[in-house]
């Protein structure tokens, strides 16, 4: 394990407090410190007892937390920063999301528990890492692989199966999926009625938001595991956006790099679902921003009513389904963007009065935005005193 990981004085502090007893930093921090990206939250599992631990950490003057003490968790605070540390556990029943378990002193029964073998990676304190199930060579080769048998691992959890589409997209290289393992997933599809939609939400955001989820989204359509999740979405798009992404959504204003940073909306809309609201309970903005991302008026329109960056993101979409788009779009979007309906009510009144006016106003703008945004104020009245006389 890299030094600049383990020698963290806050982890330290944790660690030590636990010396009594077997600790190892686990996981996901062990995983991303191997492959030089970024660690974030850092677990660590134990041979200590929940009551253990939480003695151990107030003898070393930390604060600790009964998070999720019935599975062994205590949250043992350091300098403000929160590490979950976990007893060693053995599953002895398990029903889909829940699971009875026993507490262990085996660190090898705590990684056959695991989902994949490079989630099963143990550092000791030192830095070594121990391996139980197989996992270095998976991790160097970048291969998601169920820890023993899938179909087991998948049982205990139906969300197994999106998160291993998910970390292969952010993990797996290209072409390395496992077979046995996307063979389990497709087996085990069904399982999926039986996990919630706010769940599913969660893991179809997060697999969307890797770098390049497209391989990873047309393997769950070639195992029967999107039209599950997203019922009515197709593959086929995904990856032509993501392609067309960086010419039509590149950065260049604070809202185009902030939209950049959380492209998910985006690559969702690609798919394609009519009822994608419902299917991943997304909230009223995100459903709003879906509905914008369907905008089926000009470029322009998109940009004068929706603004430039979600233009530009409506633009992808087109590119991406073989629409083409004018050679001189990206001036076409800026311009729209900056335009401004030259005629308020009072231009109309008291020629127009009552909803006359709305429904004047209304023409009047349709004609302004059918000209490119040129129609001067004078030929507006015109055609807004035309439209609400004559209704």
């Amino acid at each position: 394990m890299p030094a600049k990981v383990m020698d963290d004085p806050d982890l330290r502090r944790v660690l030590d407090a636990l010396a009594p007893h077997p600790a190892f930093v686990v996981g996901g921090a062990v995983r991303n410190a191997l492959l030089g990206e970024p660690v974030d939250d850092i677990d660590i599992a134990t041979a200590a007892r929940p009551d253990q631990t939480t003695a151990l950490a107030v003898a070393a003057g930390l604060k600790s937390v009964p998070t999720g003490i019935e599975h062994g968790t205590v949250t043992v605070v350091a300098n403000g920063r929160p590490f979950e540390v976990t007893t060693f556990r053995r599953d002895v029943e398990t029903f889909g999301r829940r699971a009875v378990v026993a507490f262990s002193d085996d660190l090898s029964e705590d990684a056959m528990r695991r989902d994949f073998t490079m989630n099963a990676l143990y550092a000791r304190p030192d830095g070594a890492v121990i391996d139980p199930v197989g996992g270095l060579p998976d991790l160097r080769a970048r291969r998601l692989r169920f820890v023993g048998d899938p179909d087991a691992r998948i049982t205990e959890d139906y969300l197994r199966i999106l998160r291993f589409f998910r970390f292969h997209a952010r993990y797996g290289r290209a072409g390395a999926a496992d077979a046995g393992a996307l063979a389990a997933c497709a087996r085990h599809a069904d399982g999926l009625a039986g996990i919630s939609r706010e769940r599913i939400g969660a893991e179809m955001r997060k697999l969307l938001s890797a770098p390049d989820p497209s391989e990873a989204v047309r393997l769950m359509e070639d195992a029967g595991v999107l039209d599950i999740a997203l019922p009515g979405a197709r593959a086929a798009g995904l990856a032509a956006l993501i392609e067309a992404e960086p010419g039509a959504v590149c950065p260049r204003t604070p809202e185009d790099i902030s939209a950049k940073k959380n492209d998910w909306p985006l690559r969702l809309a690609s798919l394609g679902s009519e009822d994608a609201a419902s299917a991943l309970r997304l909230s009223k903005g995100e459903a709003r921003v879906q509905e914008e991302l369907r905008f089926g008026a000009t470029l322009a329109e998109a940009a004068y009513r929706l603004g430039e960056s979600r233009a530009r993101q409506i633009a992808a979409l087109r590119a991406s389904r073989g629409q083409d788009l004018r050679a001189d779009w990206r001036d076409e979007i800026a311009f729209a963007a900056g335009r401004r309906f030259p005629l308020s009510a009072a231009d109309v009144m008291p020629q127009l009065q009552g909803p006359a006016v709305g429904r004047g106003l209304r023409a009047a703008e349709a004609a302004w935005i059918e000209s490119g945004f040129v129609m001067p104020a004078p030929g507006l009245i015109d055609v807004a005193l035309l439209a609400g006389e004559n209704a």
